[in-house]
Order: structure tokens, then C-alpha cells, then sequence
């Protein structure tokens, strides 16, 4: 069995009980009342003005914030949008709106803040709220309040799990320590300031996430490689930073998709850091023009520091970003060195050429790969928490959300139904959907609607020997120690 390379995915902390108060009669007026009030009404009822300054400019902006407000809930596009994310601040000071410019939105965000507020006062906490095909869910963090409202079909967890993404990313660039202090010493404080630019990171995530089934199944992708080529790899960034004190991951990767993960000993990246990572890469085309230092705080391994990473593209010849992590704030100079020194290895051992190879070899449908009745699979190794999925074929090439929504609800219905399942075959006239869950694996087919449950069982078979001989070619199956 293959040794641990990150931490394995948890959905402890996420619950779907409603637990709201009998009185919905108050809750409704409480509603009506906050949504007539001015800015300048708001802002002294939810949170404590620390600025007198501060205090008359939003006044005097009140009226026509207001009135920019009421045009932009009348606006058919935004509207019509199938999912909003919010973000705001215990006070209701707004922070950040998936759509739309939150500046307009502002008596929308304390309509929210208010429902939490009216709950909280009933010793209770509002999770959710189901409106006909509306879902609205809250994540109340300390600081901070969260709401997705969503005429998806995702249910409440999966919508929580989104949520926490982006109060990740949030912490991602503050951490939890500068996020407390900040609040403690001004509760009214506009996080925004300190979050200049951010909005693109998180836009990003959300748009990530919706196309990457690496978020839902907890788990990260590997580009194919010959497992030589992979330890050969590891082993040049292991050589080139020994030297370093306080290097903590090396991480290697390519189009969403990870080459190597280099740890120290005793120390494992969870699969939502990995994720982070994944999102920065690939949002921020500024790092491909030179090496940067980035100060970068990974909620799972250390919510309250930074870790400093070295990024930089390997050569112009190979376009895979190398990301040296380390707790130095003063090696950027001694790390630039190291990834002179990988590079040099890596050419020399013909490693670039490897991963161009790969890079540029077009990635087989599941049918190329000569299963005809299946249209699509992701298989996750659970012992390292990494997943494999062919390239997406007919005809989900054309509705790639379609496909991501049949993931994600047979993922519900296997671990967060009713009565969680081991095995699931489901059969439409559209397509067969077959998903177990064993101690080693997860494994999820999608099937052409005609195959039979006998047909099926000996497909999973044969893809399930078609993996394991192919298993240290998609996956790192070795632990890589600095």
C-alpha cells in the first residue's frame, strides 16, 4: 500500500441541521424593518463605530448607496444567476459579493447579517434556509459571516465546503492570528482594505471549483509519469535544498496537476492547502515573469503563520512551476540558488524532456483507453488521498457541469445521505451511474445508459486491473523526505 503523501481529507466541522426558533413571525418583521433602514442606520445598530470620520462619509453616502442597492436587486442578470457567495463581517461591514459590487448590495448584507444576528439572540445558530429551489446557507466563523444562496442542486454540506474554501483563501493572505487582532481592536474595520486584489484570487476558486472535481472528493491529481522520472525529481530537490535550513515542502506542478510533493519529516500537507496552491498557480500569470517571494499561510498546516515561498517557472523549455516552502522570511536569495541547482539536475537527467512529453501527449477518453461503455471514471486512492480521471469525452465534453453535478450528488448520496452506502448502481435514461467506497479506494463510473448490472461489474474489474498496473505511473507512490 502506498505511504502517505497528504494528509487524508476531513468533513468534520460540517453539519446540515436547520436549527431556527419557532418564532418566524418576529424573524420575518426583523427582516421588513432591516431592509428599509439606511446605511447610516445600519452600521451604529450591528457594530460600533470606532471613527467619527469614517462614520459621516457613510452617512453621507447613504442615499445614494441605497438607491444603487434597490436598482441592483431589480436586475434581471444578477437575479438569474444560479449561485451567489457572500462574505461580511460580524458587523455586516461587506466584504466580498460573488456577483455584483457589494458597495450596491450593502442593505442586502445587513438583511443577513441580521437573520444571524436574530438567531444568535435566541441562543441558537441559523445554518439553512430552503425557499422552493433556493438554498441558503450560513457559515458563521468568528469574524466573519458567509452565505451561499443557491438554485443549484448542491446540498447544504457541499455548499459549506464551498464556503470554507473561501474563508480559506481569506486566511490564505491574513491568517487567523492578523484577522483576530484586526476585529479585536476595531470591529467596524472594512477588511477590504487589507484584502486589495484578493477578489481575483477568490473569483478564481470559485470558478475552480466548479470545473475541478478535486475540491469535492478531497483529493489532488498527478501528471502521468514513469515513477523513476518522478523519485529522480524528488531527489534533485531534496539534494539542492539539504543545505537549507527550515525548507518544509517542495512542490512541483503542471496544468492543475501535481508532479512531485517533497515534505519534512513528520510534517503533511493537507489536500485544501494543495488546492490554495493550485488556485494561486494557476490565477496569477504574474509569477511566470519572475521568480517571486510570496508570503503564503496554509490554514490546515498552520492557520495563524505564514509560510514564505520561493515560485518560478523551471526553464522557458518547461513550463512547471516549482514552489519552495519554508519558515525563513531570509533565504529567498539561498532558495533561487537551489532551484538553479534542480533545474541543472533535472536537464541533465532528461526530466524536462519527461514532463513536456507528458505535458503535450493528449490524455485518452476513457473509451480510447478501451472501456467503450464508460464515458467517464474518477478513481481515488484513499491511503494518499490522489485521484485519477481520464480525459473528459462524449458528451459531457460539451456540459462539463453536468458531469461535476452527477459527481457530486452520487458523492452525497454515498457519504452524506440518510444512511451513508458502500455501493450505489443507478440506472436513467440518460446515463448508469455505478460508485463504491472501500477501505483502499473510491471509485465513480459514469456508464452508457444500456449496460447491465452483470456488464458492469465485469467492467469495474477490468478497470480496476488496468489501474493497479498502471498505478505508480498516475500516482506518487513514494514518500519524498527532505
Amino acid at each position: 500500500m502506498a505511504s502517505n503523501i497528504v494528509e487524508e481529507s476531513s468533513e468534520n466541522g460540517i453539519t446540515s441541521e436547520v436549527k431556527l426558533t419557532d418564532n418566524l413571525e418576529h424573524l420575518n418583521t426583523c427582516i421588513r424593518e432591516v431592509d428599509a433602514l439606511s446605511i447610516s442606520q445600519q452600521q451604529p445598530t450591528f457594530s460600533e463605530q470606532s471613527n467619527e470620520n469614517t462614520e459621516n462619509e457613510d452617512n453621507q453616502s447613504a442615499c445614494s448607496l441605497l438607491s444603487q442597492d434597490e436598482d441592483y436587486r431589480k436586475n434581471a442578470d444578477w437575479l438569474n444567476k444560479s449561485k451567489h457567495i457572500f462574505v461580511m463581517s460580524t458587523a455586516g461591514k461587506p466584504i466580498y459579493s460573488r456577483h455584483g459590487n457589494e458597495n450596491k448590495l450593502a442593505t442586502l448584507f445587513g438583511v443577513m447579517q441580521a437573520i444571524v444576528s436574530f438567531v444568535q439572540d435566541q441562543n441558537d445558530t441559523i445554518k439553512f434556509v430552503q425557499a422552493g429551489n433556493t438554498t441558503t446557507v450560513f457559515l458563521i466563523k468568528t469574524h466573519i459571516i458567509l452565505v451561499a444562496v443557491s438554485k443549484t442542486q448542491e446540498n447544504v454540506k457541499q455548499l459549506v465546503l464551498q464556503l470554507n474554501y473561501v474563508f480559506n483563501q481569506i486566511i490564505s493572505i491574513l491568517t487567523m492570528t492578523t484577522l483576530n487582532k484586526t476585529y479585536e481592536k476595531r470591529r467596524n474595520f472594512d477588511l477590504r482594505r487589507s484584502l486589495s486584489g484578493v477578489e481575483r484570487l477568490i473569483d478564481h476558486l470559485l470558478d475552480f471549483y466548479e470545473k475541478e472535481p478535486a475540491f469535492t472528493f478531497g483529493a489532488v491529481q498527478f501528471l502521468p509519469l514513469q515513477s523513476s522520472v518522478r523519485d529522480n525529481i524528488g531527489s534533485a530537490i531534496i539534494q539542492a535544498c539539504s543545505k537549507i535550513k527550515n525548507v518544509v515542502f517542495g512542490i512541483l506542478l503542471a496544468n492543475d496537476q501535481f508532479i512531485t510533493i517533497v515534505r519534512m519529516k513528520k510534517y503533511f500537507i493537507h489536500p485544501c492547502d494543495l488546492h490554495l496552491i493550485l488556485n494561486l498557480v494557476h490565477a496569477s500569470e504574474s509569477l511566470k515573469a519572475a521568480e517571486s517571494w510570496t508570503p503564503l499561510c496554509l490554514p490546515h498546516f498552520n492557520e495563524d503563520g505564514y509560510l514564505y515561498s520561493h515560485v518560478s517557472y523551471l526553464a522557458e523549455d518547461c513550463q512547471a512551476c516549482l514552489l519552495l516552502l519554508t519558515t525563513d522570511r531570509d533565504v529567498f536569495f539561498a532558495l533561487s540558488e537551489a532551484k538553479q541547482r534542480i533545474v541543472e539536475k533535472l536537464r541533465r537527467g532528461n526530466c524536462l524532456e519527461a514532463i513536456n512529453e507528458s505535458l503535450n501527449t493528449p490524455k485518452e477518453t476513457a473509451i480510447v483507453s478501451g472501456f467503450p461503455e464508460i464515458r467517464h471514471y474518477i478513481y481515488k486512492t484513499k491511503s494518499t488521498s490522489q485521484f485519477y480521471q481520464p480525459t473528459v469525452g462524449p458528451p459531457y465534453n460539451i456540459n462539463r457541469p453536468l458531469l461535476f453535478m452527477l459527481y457530486k450528488r452520487t458523492q452525497q448520496l454515498l457519504h452524506h445521505g440518510g444512511s451513508p452506502m458502500k455501493l450505489i448502481f443507478e440506472k436513467s435514461p440518460d446515463e448508469a451511474i455505478l460508485a463504491w467506497d472501500t477501505k483502499e479506494f473510491e471509485l465513480y463510473i459514469i456508464f452508457e445508459p444500456l449496460i447491465d448490472t452483470a456488464a458492469s461489474i465485469a467492467t469495474v474489474s477490468r478497470l480496476l486491473n488496468w489501474l493497479k498496473k498502471r498505478e505508480d505511473r498516475l500516482f506518487q507512490m513514494n514518500q519524498l523526505l527532505f
